[in-house]
């Protein structure tokens, strides 16, 4: 079973650039990770960077390099993040982490991935989140969700990361679902954010 939601890229031009790595996430313990998270978003936006189609005697230049690269960064971090936070560890399966690159003439759209396992229940429950922030202000949903996670000291209760994605970088979202077998209850989800810069 393979389940397609938001804007998700399966196909990338022939020719275009990417950058992918792979961490296994029960190789040490998760609160450990969160440096090297960062660190991994920050090398992900600086790469990016590199291909930004910018002239080198403009003026805007500077600050269009650091608005990408920290957007890039916000939105890599974020991925990341989640994909080591929600992953089922039971199955051992690696996170697959990377972003490819698609230039346009003035621009370059970086598709930013992590892709981590689930258990069948996590994987409806995301769903249905989902489908709520496919189809509801995503204003609004902010604020309702900064509520909740205020109430709610599980961290249970959160999205916001993905919300801030949509309102404040205009990321495109975009999710793929994918059984691993018929006979074990596990999902491999792929989070995708398109940002153009």
């Amino acid at each position: 079973m393979i389940e397609i939601l938001g804007e998700f890229l399966h196909q990338f031009p022939p020719d275009h650039d990417s950058l992918e790595l792979t961490f296994t996430p029960t190789s040490r313990p998760i609160k450990q990770r969160w440096r090297n998270n960062r660190l991994s978003a920050h090398f992900v936006a600086d790469y990016f960077s590199s291909f930004l189609p910018l002239d080198a005697d403009n003026p805007s230049r500077e600050k269009r390099i650091q608005q990408g690269k920290g957007a890039v960064s916000y939105v890599a971090n974020e991925l990341l993040e989640n994909a080591m936070k929600f992953n089922d560890e039971t199955v051992k399966s690696k996170i697959r982490f990377g972003i490819h690159f698609i230039e346009n003439t003035h621009t370059v759209t970086a598709a930013i991935f992590a892709t981590n396992s689930i258990s069948l229940d996590g994987a409806k429950k995301f769903q249905s989140f989902i489908q709520e922030l496919l189809y509801k202000d995503p204003n609004e949903l902010y604020i309702n969700q900064v509520e909740q996670s205020a109430e709610d000291d599980s961290d249970n209760a959160s999205g916001l990361g993905l919300l801030t994605m949509i309102n404040d970088y205009q990321a495109q979202l975009g999710w793929k679902f994918q059984s691993i077998s018929d006979q074990v209850p596990i999902v491999l989800v792929t989070t995708m954010a398109q940002i153009t810069v």
